[in-house]
């Protein structure tokens, strides 16, 4: 009785649920399968798979698909690797240690936006940007990120912001560890690198893990930093799949070869997903 109970309880919320995810998913399939033009939306219709055709045959689709792949692998490394070395660093007691972490974090609460246009003022302009400044300051050519090093740009400042992510998360596992172990490893003559592959790194596994399951998600559809800072530019250097969607839905005005994106966007995600899951995952936990 309880359990037929509990059932109706939560039919709501996973009805809702299953209608928020699987009603967009159905309304993109469909409109990946008709020609559906802004501008032309009279001449709609049923074209099977042409759109993905087209999507596919795109001269902006490899590289964009590359530049998709770098992003997410680069910002992953930096962001859990510098994100790990911090929080090690500030795991021991110091004076200050509170305000230091709260200022370590707080990159993270800045929206996207916002954080693209700090990098792109006030820092990597090349005529009054800090980085500006201070070539100029040893007698240097200021170096114009954004349109030199574009797809290098946008892994800087989305790591800037997604690093306090992993801190966080990490820190947070750190203050689990049983000091115990700590402290009989330290008598027994263990130095900080023995203590950090056979303990430490053990027992992080699972945050890990956890970081780069939830930074892939996000960093997969990585946009307001590109559109505020490059606009995918120049050329395609800096563009990822979720711009070339954009534009062709809203440059384009092409909704079916757009929708078609969407779906390779999708099978791309869980490809990725897969992946971790079970390789990453299984090689963090043994």
């Amino acid at each position: 009785m309880n359990s037929t109970l509990s059932r109706w309880l939560q039919a709501p919320s996973v009805i809702l649920l299953l209608l928020w995810m699987i009603v967009p998913l159905s309304m993109t399939l469909y409109f990946s399968t008709i020609r559906y033009n802004l501008l032309y939306p009279e001449r709609g219709g049923f074209i099977g798979l042409s759109n993905y055709e087209y999507f596919y045959t795109d001269p902006a689709f490899w590289p964009a698909l590359l530049n998709t792949l770098v992003l997410v692998g680069s910002i992953l490394a930096i962001s859990v690797v510098l994100g790990l070395a911090i929080a090690l660093l500030i795991d021991r007691p110091f004076k200050g240690r509170g305000i230091v972490r709260v200022m370590l974090i707080s990159p993270f609460f800045i929206m996207p936006t916002v954080n693209a246009l700090i990098w792109k003022n006030m820092m990597m302009n090349p005529i009054y940007g800090l980085f500006a400044v201070i070539a100029q300051f040893f007698g240097l050519e200021p170096f114009d990120w954004l349109s030199k090093a574009p797809l290098l740009s946008i892994i800087i400042i989305v790591s800037w912001q997604w690093t306090p992510f992993a801190i966080l998360i990490f820190m947070t596992s750190l203050q689990s560890q049983d000091q115990e172990q700590k402290e009989a490893a330290t008598l027994d003559g263990a130095g900080f690198w023995a203590q950090f592959i056979n303990l430490t790194l053990p027992h992080l596994a699972r945050p890990i893990a956890i970081v780069i399951m939830i930074q892939m998600i996000f960093h997969l559809s990585i946009f307001a930093e590109i559109f505020v800072t490059t606009g995918g530019g120049p050329g395609t250097q800096s563009t990822n799949l979720a711009f070339l969607i954009f534009s062709q839905a809203l440059q384009g005005f092409d909704i079916g070869v757009a929708s078609a994106g969407g779906v390779f966007a999708i099978i791309l995600a869980n490809i990725v997903a897969f992946f971790l899951v079970r390789v990453i995952g299984k090689s963090l936990t043994v």
